[in-house]
C-alpha cells in the first residue's frame, strides 16, 4: 500500500469522526426537543419524517452534483446546508414554531445529509482504487465505524450533558460550529482521485442518465436490487428505535427532565458501534459469505429490539442497547463491501445514493406511524411492532444470498477487477 492510500484512509476517517460528531450531538436529545417544542409524538416523529422525506427527495439531485461537480464539492455543499438548516431548527424551538415550519426546515436538514450519503463512500472507494490499494473493503469500512463511533460516543453522550446544564438548544448551536470546522478541514485535505467529474451534459439529461443507471447496475442487478429492498425496513426501523429510545429510557428512569440519561443512550450505541467496528474482521473470518453475517445479525437485532419492547427494567434495556448497537456496527462494514463490491466507479455515487434514498424511503413511512403507536398505546408496544417489520428484511437478504454473487465471498474493491 502506498502512502497516498494511506493518506486517502486517514482523511477518510477524519471526514467520519467530523461528521458523526457534528450529526450525533443532538441524537441524544433531538426528540426531546421537538417534544419540549410543544410537538405530540405523532408531530415529532413526522417532522423527522419529512427529514427523511427530504432524503428521498433530494437523493438523485444530489447524486448529480457528485457525478458531475465531483465528490468533494458534494462534501463541501453539505456541510454548508446542514450548518445552515441547524441554526433555522434552533430559531424554530426558540419561538416554538409552527409544525408546518418545522417540517419544512426538516426536509431542508435532509436535504443537506444527502449531499454526503454516497458522495463520502464513493469518494474513497475511487481514491482507494486510483492509488493503488489492494486491501479489504470490509477492513477499511469497519475502522470507519469505529471513528465514527468515536464521534457519537463524544457527540452524542458530550450533546446530552451539554443540553441538561447549558438547555437544550446548546447541542445545536455546537454542531453548527463543527460543520463549519468541517468545511475547511475537507476543503483542504479532499481531492477527487480515480475520478473525473463529467459536467458535459444538462441538467434534466443527467436525471434520466442516472435513473436508468439506476435501474441497470442497481434493480436490475439481482443480489443488489434484493439487497436495496430489505433498506426500507431496517433502515426506517433503526432511525425509529434510535430516536424513541431516549423519552423511552427516560420514562424508566422516572425523570422526564434527565437529559443525560437520554444521551446516555446514544453514547452506549456510540461505544458499541465502535467495538463493533473493531471486531468486524474478526467476525468476517467465522463467516464465508457476508450474507450469512448479514442474516445472522440482523435476526439477533430483531429479537433484542423485541425484547427491549417486552423489558421494563431500564438497566437490563440498557445492556439491550449495547447489544443492538453491536450488531448494527458489526453488519454495516460488511454490508457497504458486499454492496460496493457489485457495482462499477462510474456509477458508484449514484447507486449509493439510490441505496440511501431506499433507507430514508422506510422512515418516511415507518416513523409516523410508529410515533402514533407510542401516542396510543405507548413505547414498548412501538418497539413490539419495530421488530416485526424489521424482521421482513430477512427474506430479502436470503434472496439476495441466494444469486451467490462473488462480491458475497471476495474481498477486491470493485466488481470489474478480476
Amino acid at each position: 500500500m502506498t502512502s497516498t492510500a494511506a493518506r486517502v484512509r486517514r482523511t477518510y476517517y477524519v471526514l467520519n469522526l467530523g461528521n458523526t460528531l457534528a450529526a450525533s450531538l443532538i441524537w441524544g436529545v433531538n426528540t426531546l426537543f421537538l417534544l419540549d417544542a410543544g410537538l405530540s409524538n405523532f408531530e415529532a416523529f413526522t417532522a423527522n419524517a419529512f427529514f427523511t422525506a427530504g432524503m428521498v427527495l433530494f437523493e438523485v439531485p444530489t447524486g448529480i452534483v457528485a457525478d458531475s461537480w465531483g465528490r468533494r464539492a458534494s462534501y463541501l455543499l453539505g456541510t454548508v446546508t446542514l450548518a445552515l438548516t441547524t441554526v433555522l431548527y434552533l430559531w424554530l424551538w426558540q419561538i416554538e414554531g409552527p409544525f408546518w415550519a418545522w417540517a419544512l426546515s426538516s426536509v431542508l436538514i435532509g436535504l443537506g445529509f444527502t449531499f454526503f450519503s454516497g458522495a463520502t463512500e464513493a469518494w474513497l472507494v475511487d481514491a482507494l482504487q486510483a492509488t493503488g490499494y489492494a486491501g479489504s473493503l470490509d477492513t477499511v469500512f469497519a475502522r470507519g465505524q469505529v471513528f465514527m463511533g468515536v464521534g457519537m460516543l463524544l457527540g452524542a453522550g458530550g450533546g446530552g450533558y451539554l443540553a441538561q446544564f447549558a438547555g437544550l438548544g446548546a447541542p445545536y448551536l455546537l454542531r453548527a460550529g463543527v460543520l463549519v470546522l468541517m468545511f475547511a478541514l475537507a476543503a483542504v485535505l479532499m481531492r477527487d482521485l480515480g475520478f473525473t467529474p463529467d459536467r458535459g451534459t444538462s441538467y434534466l439529461a443527467e436525471v434520466r442518465t442516472i435513473a436508468g443507471h439506476s435501474v441497470e447496475f442497481g434493480l436490475k442487478v439481482r443480489p443488489v436490487r434484493w439487497l436495496m429492498l430489505a433498506a426500507p425496513f431496517t433502515g426506517g426501523i433503526t432511525i425509529y428505535v434510535g430516536y424513541a429510545l431516549q423519552p423511552h429510557l427516560l420514562d424508566l428512569w422516572g425523570d422526564k427532565t434527565a437529559y443525560g440519561i437520554a444521551g446516555l443512550s446514544a453514547a452506549l450505541l456510540a461505544a458499541a458501534q465502535i467495538v463493533g467496528g473493531l471486531v468486524t474482521p474478526y467476525l468476517r473470518r467465522v463467516f464465508i459469505r457476508r450474507t450469512s453475517m448479514l442474516l445472522a445479525t440482523l435476526g439477533l437485532s430483531v429479537l433484542v429490539v423485541l425484547l427491549i419492547g417486552l423489558i421494563r427494567n431500564f438497566w437490563v434495556v440498557l445492556v439491550l442497547i449495547v447489544a443492538w448497537g453491536l450488531l448494527g456496527s458489526a453488519a454495516q462494514p460488511v454490508r457497504q463491501a458486499y454492496l460496493n463490491g457489485m457495482i462499477p466507479s462510474r456509477q458508484r455515487a449514484t447507486i449509493l445514493s439510490f441505496d440511501s434514498l431506499m433507507t430514508s424511503t422506510g422512515g418516511v413511512v415507518a416513523q409516523p406511524g410508529l410515533g402514533r403507536a407510542a401516542d396510543i398505546w405507548g413505547y414498548p408496544f412501538s418497539f413490539v411492532l419495530s421488530a416485526g417489520l424489521s424482521a421482513l428484511a430477512l427474506p430479502f437478504v436470503w434472496l439476495s444470498r441466494r444469486e451467490r454473487a462473488p462480491a458475497d465471498t471476495r474481498t477486491v474493491t470493485s466488481p470489474a477487477e478480476p
